[in-house]
């Protein structure tokens, strides 16, 4: 809830710095020409052929860098989820005497995995989730490892052991993806370049003498909500674009263990 109020706030003054710039360079292409006429914005071509094209370059290019990281951890959901599946379905292999207490811990380690994500944006109350997890990680490992000794057979402990090896290894990888970023140089620029581009738009508007609200306030909409899905996209733990569907399979997976 504090991540979207600040995301709101952020959303708010950037609108407003936007519709400010339009304003501030419309305001100094008038002054430009009344003194020096119409001569005053030749040569601006090139200018504002440069800054915009380098400012669509760059919306391109963090968009969809932040689609692509959202489709990734859509994917670590799937493959955690398969991960778990698999050696779950595996623990039929061990002696019977070490399966209950092993499907009790699993349950108990879906339950925690689960719960890490929900608690997010609490980062303490995550990390307390992490670390049951983990802690419950070493208690499957030994209990599988003493199971796999019981029953004597190399292709049991081969199948088992992998599939927890794999099922431990995948949380790491979305702990990765929880926290890869671009570099917060990367949306100081695109802010940077979004307002340079709204000054000089402002200025190519002081052709008229009357300002044309609508061109403004759609030209600040539309840039506006373009910075917005981008940083959402980003954070989709944290604002309106989420990623909590895709925890769906997870749950149903934790309901089919019962």
């Amino acid at each position: 809830m504090v991540y979207i109020l600040a995301l709101g706030v952020f959303v708010f003054v950037f609108f407003i710095a936007v519709l400010c710039v339009v304003e501030l360079g419309r305001r100094l292409g008038l002054r430009h020409r009344k003194e020096d006429g119409e001569g005053s914005t030749s040569g601006f071509g090139a200018i504002e052929g440069a800054v915009f094209g380098l400012m669509g370059l760059l919306i391109a290019f963090t968009f969809s860098g932040a689609a692509s990281r959202f489709e990734a951890r859509r994917q670590l959901i799937l493959q955690e989820t398969n991960a778990i599946g698999t050696a779950y379905l595996r623990l039929d292999l061990l002696p019977g005497t070490a399966q209950p207490k092993l499907r009790e811990d699993f349950r108990r380690y879906l339950d925690t995995r689960i719960a890490v994500f929900r608690s997010l944006p609490d980062m303490e109350a995550a990390k307390s989730e992490m670390a049951r997890a983990t802690s419950l990680q070493g208690d499957i490992w030994a209990q599988a490892v003493a199971a796999c000794k019981e029953s004597t057979s190399p292709a049991v402990m081969s199948l088992v052991m992998v599939a927890l090896n794999e099922m431990f290894d995948i949380t790491t990888a979305r702990q990765v993806a929880l926290k890869t970023h671009p570099p917060i140089v990367i949306f100081a620029m695109l802010a940077a370049l979004v307002l340079a581009g709204s000054v000089l738009a402002g200025y190519a508007m002081s052709g008229r003498r009357e300002r044309s609200a609508a061109h403004i306030l759609g030209y600040a909409v539309i840039l506006t909500f373009v910075v917005y899905v981008i940083v959402d996209l980003e954070f989709p733990r944290y604002g309106l674009i989420r990623i909590d569907t895709a925890d769906e399979v997870m749950v149903e997976l934790r309901r089919s263990m019962n």
